[in-house]
């Protein structure tokens, strides 16, 4: 599981927005995260790369810097933050600017959570030489959810390469059915922000094994 750190979201508003990052960064791997997500965007998210920062700085998983990534600077930023990882919301970038952020977090030595939301978007990401790719199924224009897109997509995905199912994970029944998919891991935002025990929340949603693709 990626465990995510969210104080706040565009279709929720404030989730959480006094939430401490050692303290959640510490219950995550308690719980069972493999690697905890980390919104910098501050305008819709209440993120800061101080939060990253300080994230990176209290626990040894990999950290991924979830923003909107869009010029090769913020790879470079990314990098010296302590991030691993950083994503790439493909739809948004196109296959020339994908292939130009692959390649500068190539040579910045992060890896690449390629998000994807469709068949084009996800040849896309693979052509850019993606090796994680997050299938969302929430809509990024309208902010809906569209339930056929995880089970349509993810089976898509080829078996050697990492998918995550992003959006809308909140049970562990919505693990099982993603996994069913082909998912490897699920990225889960809003149900661990609001939770009252994060640390019960993440070990909740952990040990399922993939079973499609």
């Amino acid at each position: 599981m990626v465990a995510e750190f969210k104080r706040a979201s565009p279709s929720k508003g404030a989730l959480n927005p006094a939430m401490n990052v050692a303290e959640q960064g510490r219950a995550f791997v308690r719980g069972g995260a493999q690697a905890i997500s980390v919104l910098t965007e501050p305008t819709e998210f209440g993120g800061s790369i101080d939060d990253l920062v300080r994230m990176a700085d209290t626990v040894a998983v990999p950290i991924l810097k979830k923003d909107f990534h869009v010029d090769p600077v913020q790879v470079w930023e990314a990098a010296s933050a302590g991030a691993s990882a950083l994503l790439l919301i493909v739809r948004a970038l196109g296959p020339d600017g994908s292939r130009r952020m692959f390649d500068a977090a190539g040579e910045a030595g992060v890896e690449v959570l390629a998000e994807v939301r469709d068949e084009w978007e996800l040849e896309w990401a693979l052509e850019a030489g993606a090796r994680v790719v997050g299938v969302n199924r929430r809509n990024l224009e309208t902010l809906a959810m569209e339930d056929e897109v995880h089970s349509r997509i993810l089976p898509l995905v080829p078996r050697e390469l990492l998918a995550i199912a992003e959006s809308g994970i909140e049970t562990r029944m919505d693990v099982e059915a993603v996994a069913a998919s082909g998912a490897d891991a699920v990225l889960v935002g809003s149900a661990l922000s609001l939770a009252e025990d994060c640390e019960a929340a993440v070990r909740a949603l952990t040990g399922v094994p993939r079973k499609g693709r």
